[in-house]
């Protein structure tokens, strides 16, 4: 009995003990769960998860609605602005929708109106772009005339005895005593006589002999300056002089004296300069931004200090084909007529150039339409096809120089958006379009081509329509508001997220995104060629990133043999032509860069070289073995920014060398291509 007593008070404690597990057991799952309440937002689907596994995970997003210009108005329902009574917006982590609508903003038309939005349509029309320019006046150096000795002797007298006498062609200059002239004049009269009596009593061989003795006296004199006239009194008169007089060859202004009274001078002394005054030019200076709207033959204005609102003009008469590299301009000669010698050379004039824009970058002037044009004197112009009146070169056509052929009329017009529609941060412009057909007034985000702005208006190449109406103000306030809802902008160009500007080093592993590359049907072979391809570009990374000039040069030749040692191409059509047309531009820029001997020059071959292998590597993929990084330096050609690629995502680099080894960050990641196992080609 007392055993059995034992066995019941032992038993009934295990079942205490148990019970009280049981208890202490569900106070900490009670627990847990209240402590996961407080911290962690447990929605109904996740406890559903919790509760029932078969069923699917959603996960709800709160949305919260927010104004576009005053961010730190939030509320969790519609409304509007108690600041700007704008509507505000919605902003949902579900707002990923497909790219046409990524860029999509609709607001109300009181918030259209609070923006202050406005639109125009894109068009086509003729634009003119004003250039402006500033330089000095300069001499004609095709009318300037050296007075020079043509025989050895003495100044006995200047007639024009100092600098800036202005003399008429013809007029007596200088009394140059000479015992050569001398000689040469007896030599004259003796041959004269001995004409004049061959002629009498000689025979044929002998007058023969006469006459050319005679002419060579007669040519010695001539080379020596003396005139025709001069030269027929001698013979007439038969006396001789030992002085000669120099008369001026043409009309100007002694802007040179180089000798003196009595001064002893050799043959070829220079003793004047003397400078037609009457036509001048004008030497400017063209900003390379502006060469594309500046032509041979261009009318030019200008106006100078010493004559306020007076305006002169002349005419493009050569562009000199060399860059100034410490200004980046290029020297515009005007021709300038100067009849009234108010233009003095030195004199500092601002000059501008009204070109009127059509199509393809053509210039409309109605002057030179159809018309033929001397390509060394702008001024000689003519109907139909000839030879210049002044230097006999043929005429070419003024659609030779960029101009516009036919009746400006009828000339093709550029499609254009006014300048203010355009937001452009460094290689990329956006324009904001508004959707037509909507309930609520909606714009989207286009990055768009633009082409040379000309005037107000720049030109559009690719990415817009004519009649599309694109935001010209107001278009900062919409990019902003996407900004507020991470949506991609101007400013923030991939999935919202704003660019750290420049990291040192390589950013953290949320800022890269391997994109999923369609990996197209490239032939095996062909992919292993390129690979080797890949191989030296890579080896050449590594050669600037140690500053190792002679290396790079080694592997640039190195790459370009690997590129001329490629026989295969992609099986498509379209995509065969597509890398026939890169294959040749990477050719042009590795011949280029082979003869560099600089390695800032060097590096500026990589540059194009990194953005046409990078284009290659998204559309072909990779060698198979790894992914590619796609590097980004913001600082590199003074702050404009370049990319290039490594095969690694140990940051190199090739820009900055040891300078700054490590500066700049992996921007993208494109995955291994899938392909046969295969030999790397490093």
């Amino acid at each position: 009995m007392e055993t059995q007593m034992r066995k019941s008070a032992s038993l009934g404690k295990k079942i205490a003990g148990r019970l009280v597990l049981v208890v202490i057991l569900v106070a900490v799952f009670l627990l847990g769960f209240w402590w996961r309440g407080l911290f962690t937002p447990v929605s109904t689907a996740e406890v559903e998860i919790d509760t029932q596994e078969k069923a699917p995970a959603v996960k709800q997003k709160k949305t919260v609605w927010i104004c576009s210009m005053h961010p730190h108005i939030r509320l969790f329902k519609p409304g509007v602005c108690n600041i700007c009574n704008m509507d505000l917006v919605p902003v949902s982590d579900s707002d990923d929708g497909d790219t046409a609508e990524v860029r999509q903003l609709s607001v109300s038309e009181n918030a259209r109106k609070l923006m202050e939005v406005e639109t125009v349509p894109v068009e086509r029309k003729l634009v003119t772009a004003t250039i402006r320019m500033v330089g000095k006046v300069d001499y004609d150096e095709t009318r300037l005339a050296y007075i020079t000795a043509r025989v050895p002797g003495r100044l006995d007298r200047l007639f024009a005895d100092y600098t800036g006498v202005p003399v008429k062609k013809g007029e007596h200059l200088v009394s140059i005593y000479s015992p050569e002239l001398y000689s040469a004049q007896e030599e004259l009269i003796r041959a004269f006589k001995m004409v004049k009596d061959v002629r009498e009593n000689q025979s044929g061989n002998m007058r023969e002999f006469a006459k050319d003795t005679l002419n060579a006296a007669r040519e010695k004199l001539r080379l020596w300056g003396l005139s025709a006239q001069q030269i027929s009194s001698v013979e007439k008169s038969g006396k001789v002089s030992d002085h000669m007089t120099i008369y001026a060859p043409t009309g100007g202004i002694v802007i040179q004296k180089n000798a003196v009274k009595d001064m002893y001078v050799e043959e070829g002394t220079r003793i004047y300069t003397i400078a037609d005054m009457s036509q001048l030019w004008v030497k400017l200076d063209a900003y390379e931004s502006d060469l594309e709207w500046l032509r041979y033959g261009q009318k030019v204005e200008f106006t100078t200090v010493s004559y306020p609102g007076e305006i002169f003009r002349g005419t493009i008469s050569f562009m000199d084909p060399i860059l100034n590299e410490r200004t980046r301009t290029v020297k515009i000669r005007v021709n300038v007529a100067n009849a009234e010698g108010k233009l003095k050379p030195e004199m500092f004039v601002k000059a501008m150039v009204r070109a009127q824009v059509a199509a393809a970058g053509k210039i409309m002037d109605a002057d030179l339409a159809g018309k033929w044009i001397c390509p060394m004197h702008p001024d000689i112009v003519k109907n139909k096809s000839g030879e210049c009146d002044l230097c006999e070169m043929p005429l070419v056509t003024a659609e030779s120089l960029g101009y516009v052929s036919d009746d400006p009329g009828r000339a093709e017009k550029p499609l254009v958006i006014p300048v203010t529609a355009a937001l452009v941060t460094g290689k990329r412009a956006v324009v904001y379009v508004q959707l037509p057909g909507r309930d609520k007034p909606t714009f989207v985000g286009r990055e768009i081509v633009l082409g040379p702005r000309a005037g107000d208006y720049y030109l559009v190449p690719r990415g817009l329509r004519e009649g599309e109406r694109v935001v010209v103000k107001g278009n900062f306030k919409i990019d902003s508001a996407l900004q507020i809802m991470a949506k991609p902008s101007m400013m923030t160009p991939e999935s919202g997220q704003r660019g750290s500007g420049h990291d040192h080093g390589v950013s953290g592993r949320e800022k890269h995104r391997q994109d999923t590359v369609s990996q197209p049907a490239v032939d095996k072979e062909f992919r292993e060629q390129l690979g080797k391809v890949y191989a030296q570009y890579f080896l050449l990374q590594q050669e600037l990133a140690r500053d190792r000039t002679d290396g790079a040069v080694n592997v640039i030749k190195q790459m370009l043999n690997a590129l001329h040692a490629m026989n295969k191409k992609p099986e498509s059509g379209e995509l065969s032509q597509w890398w026939h047309n890169n294959r040749m531009e990477l050719e042009n820029i590795l011949a280029e860069g082979a003869g560099k001997n600089e390695i800032k020059l060097i590096r500026e071959k990589f540059y194009l070289l990194s953005q046409n292998l990078i284009q290659v590597s998204k559309r072909l993929g990779t060698d198979g073995d790894g992914p590619y990084y796609v590097m980004y330096c913001s600082m590199a050609f003074d702050n404009q920014g370049a990319l290039w690629l490594q095969d690694n995502h140990d940051l190199r680099n090739p820009y900055f060398g040891a300078a700054m080894l490590k500066c700049g960050q992996v921007k993208e990641i494109i995955p291994a291509a899938r392909i046969y196992n295969k030999h790397k080609g490093h």
